[in-house]
């Protein structure tokens, strides 16, 4: 029932959005909450993760390293020429390379698993991710739109050594510490995980009523454009090096799928509502075809080697 529940993700956090924007004075007043849950959300995922996943890096190195390359590379490249592409201002730019800046998020762990991709290396994938983005997160967005706005680089770091990293480590202490205890507290993570998220996303959709109004629905195809791209360019450069099909799902996800809800808690808090709109509008989607694209990556056999062609043709048909 709980893991039903958790599924269903994208569905609550529609409607808790469709609340916030029809009654956003339910929402507002909690505005200052987004950091605490993103917290809340940060320290579920290091319950989940242990010691051993760290080591387990050593045994996919270059994997591990390809991927994360096309994670820091990929998606705030394909951000920035899509926000440029949609001409869109300072804010929204600022926004969506947020989005394409931060770590990939904690759904691509189950996306991965549903999809017969290579868990642990997800999992290693998306905690080292993680921890390098604390760096490569604010430098990123400084040294691309660095010219036309005041980035905040080392208020956004120590921000996220408190938000990320702390509570990050803290749960995988506490995961070495307590194990039997963390263990029965399993299922219920994911669901502590995902409510936090839906109301954060419904905080900023209150906020952004008005724009989302007028700019919604560019922002929501540039997002969707994004998406796919990370998916795609995932799948896709790792099937030219030569990987195999479980490997190249694995990094798809990793690329394609962010922590957008980091993305939308930093442009709150170092930017504007506005900014914040991209992560909202990607941690709806990104639900929606990582679950499309692993249910449809579920029926298809890893017997053969991933074709760069064949790669394509999956990932644009579903991202």
């Amino acid at each position: 029932m709980l893991a039903l529940i958790t599924q269903l993700f994208p569905l609550w956090a529609l409607l808790l959005s469709a609340l916030a924007f029809f009654q956003p004075e339910l929402f507002i007043g909690i505005k200052s909450q987004i950091i605490p849950l993103l917290t809340i959300t940060m320290l579920c995922m290091g319950l989940t993760l242990s010691f051993n996943d760290f080591r387990n890096v050593m045994a996919s190195k270059k994997a591990l390293v390809v991927g994360v390359i096309l994670q820091f590379s990929v998606m705030p490249v394909v951000a920035l020429l899509i926000a440029m592409l949609f001409g869109f201002d300072t804010e929204l730019t600022v926004g969506m390379l947020l989005v394409g800046s931060v770590a990939g998020g904690t759904s691509s762990n189950v996306m991965c698993y549903l999809a017969k991709g290579d868990t642990a290396l997800s999992i290693s994938m998306t905690a080292i991710s993680t921890l390098l983005g604390v760096l490569l997160t604010p430098l990123l967005v400084a040294m691309l739109v660095g010219r036309n706005i005041d980035v905040p680089v080392q208020s956004m770091l120590i921000s996220l050594l408190q938000v990320v990293v702390a509570p990050v480590l803290l749960g995988v202490v506490l995961n070495y510490a307590l194990s039997s205890f963390v263990k029965r507290l399993e299922p219920v993570l994911p669901l502590f995980s995902m409510a936090a998220i839906v109301l954060i996303i419904a905080i900023v959709v209150a906020l952004n009523a008005d724009n989302i109004v007028h700019i919604g629905g560019v922002v929501a195809l540039a997002v969707v454009l994004h998406n796919s791209c990370g998916l795609l360019l995932g799948y896709g450069i790792t099937a030219l090096m030569g990987f195999d099909k479980k490997i190249c799902r694995t990094i798809a996800f990793e690329v394609g799928l962010q922590n957008s809800g980091l993305a939308t808690a930093l442009a709150m808090k170092f930017f504007t509502p506005a900014a914040a709109l991209p992560g909202t509008l990607f941690s709806v989607w990104h639900n929606i075809s990582g679950s499309l694209l692993a249910g449809y990556w579920a029926k298809k056999p890893l017997d053969e080697p991933a074709t760069s062609a064949e790669g394509e043709n999956e990932v644009a048909s579903n991202g």
